[in-house]
């Protein structure tokens, strides 16, 4: 892998990370347009410091909210922090269930077939659509709606399917206020993510995986993780004013031309 198409694959995970885009696919849609090899395509050291990236991001983005929540954690009290802690488990249950019992099942998804991609950017787009005609009860997200949300998150495994769209898409139909669940669906995702990446590293395939070179991981870390603190910040202004059928016209026109694309 070159430098630049690292740094062309960063800029997109950190923005679609975010951005209810859908990373996966994008990444899958840019990695067909680079004409990438399969060692490049599936490097896992490259996945892993792209994910990280965007971790880190988040917990920029989100630090003082993670302190707050921390330090009534510690208290060891069924505070507001351990209730924002509980909920956050329980949205983890559905994709730890993906994760352990059908991740061959998910990774044969990752093939490069832009026709599944773009049927499932449809599904992004769906929902997406029908946030503009959701009726806000401005409620705090219950236990309910965290294993909900997190139903829709194991559901964006797919590459295609945006998490943070779907997540946040799912809390807002749920009447959830809109502020609470675009940094619950940011916050959710921290934990699956490091676990996803910590697995990779004491993996043998991690150590052993050496097609990509110090300098373009360099690139594709800070390229991520620049990218992805500006998309986290704009993402969760973007919630608040409701303007997701935006991104619902993008995800549709990506759609069609990844169809389009794995027709020619």
């Amino acid at each position: 892998m070159e430098w630049f198409e690292a740094l062309i694959l960063g800029i997109v995970q950190g923005l679609s990370e975010f951005l209810p885009i859908s990373s996966s696919g994008h990444l899958e849609l840019g990695k067909v347009i680079l004409n990438l090899d399969d060692a490049a395509r599936n490097n896992i050291t490259f996945a892993v410091v792209v994910h990280g990236a965007t971790v880190l991001s988040t917990i920029v983005v989100f630090w003082k909210d993670l302190i707050s929540i921390f330090s009534g954690l510690f208290k060891f009290q069924w505070n507001d922090s351990s209730k924002y802690v509980a909920k956050i488990a329980i949205s983890m249950i559905p994709v730890g269930i993906v994760g352990v019992f059908f991740k061959e099942q998910v990774e044969s998804f990752f093939t490069g077939n832009l026709l599944f991609v773009g049927s499932m950017l449809l599904i992004t787009t769906t929902l997406l659509a029908f946030t503009y005609y959701a009726k806000q009860k401005e409620k705090d997200i219950s236990f309910r709606d965290s294993f909900i949300i997190g139903i829709a998150q194991a559901f964006a495994v797919m590459p295609g399917i945006s998490r943070s769209g779907s997540t946040i898409a799912i809390g807002l139909l749920l009447g959830n206020k809109k502020e609470h669940i675009a940094k619950f669906s940011f916050l959710m995702v921290l934990i699956p993510i490091i676990g996803a990446n910590l697995k990779d590293l004491f993996s043998g395939e991690f150590t052993n995986d050496t097609s990509v070179g110090a300098f373009p991981l360099i690139v594709g870390f800070v390229s991520a993780f620049v990218t992805g603190w500006l998309a986290c910040t704009l993402m969760v202004n973007i919630v608040k004013r409701g303007k997701l059928i935006y991104f619902a016209i993008y995800t549709f026109i990506v759609a069609i031309i990844a169809i389009t694309i794995s027709f020619l």
